[in-house]
């Protein structure tokens, strides 16, 4: 008995041998054997898997073409000089001075930005020749072929790196200048009731990387004498590494951010200190109105250099005071003449005021020297 498909209702109908005719048991149009005249053209059954097998083929010649097509893509990525696939490697560690750097451009994606690339270029001249770093010692996650790209797994293992084997009078630095989110806390140990987030480049499908892993990751292991600076040009940055003391420039003390869970946010003895871009409810901007190239560059990482750069060449004392005071001054400036927007190029919103906030793991008297 031949098996019939309808085109109007795709309802199976089975036909009796030698009828040339049927209705169709679901909608009642007429079907015709051997015919493909009409409303209601249809396969034998015989037909639909020699077509079913047709199909089959053409898959598998596809998917062997496709197969070949990205081994020999990352083949070729390898041979011209990219990193191994690994962060994590057996060597012996630079010991001292450690960077690691993170800079997410976003490419071809409909948030793309454009000032990340030269965030991490400044961070990196800043960190050799201002404060005596070996470029050996810093670690670069970036969206360029010289680099191995800021996924949420590299990002992740580069944390271990940063953190594997410190020892007493280490000097670590993290920064990151990409997109940042915020969503509910579930566990209780916000103030505001939101966990903050950075975004990897893979972070639609492989997730955002929340404070709570962050301050797990690079905090809570801080040993006596090893001191961690965080630098991050984010949106939503402001509490970013969990840390249970924040600055108020207003009043010039320290507000209480320990969680209300009572969860433990501290270190091992050692100091987590964290410059963010923006409070937590706020949003980081691009822009190139600093820059006399007019290159496009986060707003907080470009008034931080600045900030250093400006002391050291008027011979001031180098302090977290005079670094914050001078960020937000010209950050302030530069919203009042209407230069600065957050656009597309960071967030989707208009023009919006944001303030650079200074937390740490303790107290400390803000007018002290600083030094990486």
């Amino acid at each position: 008995m031949e098996s019939l498909t309808c085109k109007n209702c795709r309802r199976r109908t089975y036909v009796a041998p030698g009828k040339q005719q049927n209705r169709c048991h679901g909608c009642q149009k007429a079907l015709s054997v051997g015919s493909i005249n009409g409303a209601a053209f249809f396969r034998t059954t015989k037909q639909w898997r020699v077509e079913i097998e047709k199909k089959k083929s053409e898959a598998k010649l596809l998917y062997q073409s496709l197969g070949k097509k990205f081994s020999n893509s990352n083949n070729q990525h390898r041979q011209i000089g990219s990193p191994s696939p690994s962060i994590i490697t057996p060597e012996p560690l630079p010991r001292g001075k450690r960077a690691f750097l993170c800079g997410v451009t976003y490419k071809k994606q409909k948030f793309e930005l454009k000032g990340t690339a030269h965030d991490v270029k400044n961070m990196r001249d800043l960190l050799v020749e201002q404060f005596s770093f070996r470029k050996e010692s810093i670690l670069i996650l970036a969206e360029d072929e010289s680099f191995m790209p800021p996924t949420r797994k590299n990002i992740e293992d580069a944390f271990q790196w940063l953190m594997r084997s410190i020892q007493s009078g280490d000097s670590l630095v993290f920064y990151f200048s990409g997109h940042g989110l915020r969503q509910r806390d579930h566990h209780g140990d916000e103030i505001d009731g939101f966990d903050e987030t950075i975004c990897p480049v893979d972070f639609q499908t492989n997730g955002m990387i929340l404070d709570n892993y962050i301050n797990q990751a690079i905090v809570r292991s801080l040993i006596p004498d090893v001191t961690l600076h965080a630098i991050v040009d984010s949106c939503h940055s402001g509490t970013v590494l969990d840390l249970p003391h924040v600055h108020n420039i207003n009043t010039g003390k320290w507000d209480d951010n320990r969680p209300p869970s009572g969860a433990f946010k501290g270190t091992s003895r050692g100091r987590a200190i964290c410059f963010s871009a923006c409070e937590d409810y706020q949003l980081a901007a691009d822009t190139s109105v600093f820059s006399p190239e007019k290159e496009m560059t986060g707003a907080m990482t470009c008034t931080f250099i600045r900030a250093i750069k400006s002391a050291v060449a008027n011979g001031q004392n180098l302090t977290y005071h005079g670094i914050l005071d001078s960020m937000h001054k010209t950050l302030k400036q530069a919203h009042k003449s209407g230069c600065l927007r957050a656009g597309i190029h960071r967030v989707f919103h208009r023009k919006i005021l944001q303030d650079p906030l200074l937390s740490s793991s303790e107290e400390f008297s803000i007018i002290t020297e600083f030094k990486l």
